[in-house]
């Protein structure tokens, strides 16, 4: 590996944080709220306002409490919730499992079903197998996560009853968040499994392992889909991050406790140094995802170099 380049796209991811944290930061002061008048309400008197926006620092230029953000972030110090006053660090420490685990399941969930119709439509291309796969992948791409989750808690929920409406209860909770936060990476991940494989099926190579007489499946599995892997691998690693982010909405459905309804809650409640501790940690997910997915790639190809362009 090329060490300048190692360098180079550290650089670059630690600057696209520095850049998002700084454009959050900037835009959550613009909106229209006070968070000293949320917590003590319009009754308050102005000397009892003022008092607290400077004890919270809030009375500062913007600049400057951004800078004193960043030097805190320096030294590891998210800072305290305005709200709660609890360290930043034990709250994210205690939603982000939450979220990894709908992360997780919903990635697992998307697995599952993306490979095998990704697998069966470019195997049985322009079949009705291939067009009901790609059906479902226009389907999945087009149907919105706040419209998805309702309709699961009235239909598996309410009438049939086999699942909890929301909140974190043990495992059975996960399945609806996870199927909706899933089923738009499931029908990326197909259309991409079938598209890659595609490409794969007319080389030589899978030519010659159906003239040696091995088995479709054997030949599908062991040569056409291990040079397959590689756009997948990527498309995968880059869709779990987005997870991540995209858990806002699932998670504020289901009620769920985890990174994405914090956020919603703390852009309420104004509490603008939890709202950055959110983006954040989101952001930093991002660029080890993809840190991760070149890692991946590299290995499951040798032939590859992170240290070359192109």
């Amino acid at each position: 590996m090329n060490t300048g380049y190692i360098i180079s796209r550290l650089s670059s991811a630690l600057l696209v944080v520095v850049g998002v944290v700084s454009i959050v930061f900037l835009l959550i002061h613009l909106v229209p709220g006070d968070p000293v008048e949320v917590m003590l309400g319009e009754s308050a008197h102005a000397a009892d306002r003022e008092a607290l926006r400077a004890a919270l620092g809030l009375d500062l230029p913007l600049l400057q409490q951004l800078f004193n953000y960043f030097h805190g972030l320096a030294s590891l110090d998210l800072g305290q919730s305005l709200h709660s006053q609890r360290p930043i660090s034990n709250i994210l420490a205690d939603r982000l499992p939450a979220t990894l685990e709908l992360a997780v399941y919903a990635l697992l969930f998307a697995v599952v079903i993306a490979i095998p119709l990704g697998i069966i439509a470019a195997v049985r291309k322009g079949s009705m197998a291939d067009v009901g796969a790609m059906g479902f992948s226009m389907l999945g791409v087009s149907i919105p996560n706040f419209w998805m989750g309702p309709i699961l808690i009235l239909i598996f929920s309410l009438w049939l009853g086999v699942t909890p409406v929301s909140g974190r209860s043990g495992v059975e909770s996960v399945i609806l968040p996870a199927i909706t936060l899933g089923t738009a990476l499931a029908a990326i991940l197909a259309r991409m499994v079938r598209s890659s494989l595609l490409e794969v099926l007319n080389e030589d190579f899978v030519r010659t392992a159906r003239a040696k007489g091995l088995p479709e499946s054997k030949v599908i599995w062991r040569h056409a889909m291990r040079n397959a892997w590689l756009p997948v691998i990527t498309l995968m690693g880059l869709q779990l991050g987005t997870l991540l982010g995209g858990a806002v909405i699932t998670e504020t459905v289901f009620s769920w406790p985890g990174l994405g309804s914090l956020l919603v809650e703390s852009i309420q409640k104004r509490d603008y140094p939890v709202v950055q501790g959110c983006v954040l940690v989101i952001s930093l997910a991002y660029v080890v995802v993809n840190t991760l997915t070149d890692l991946v790639y590299a290995a499951i190809d040798p032939r590859i170099r992170l240290g070359e362009d192109g």
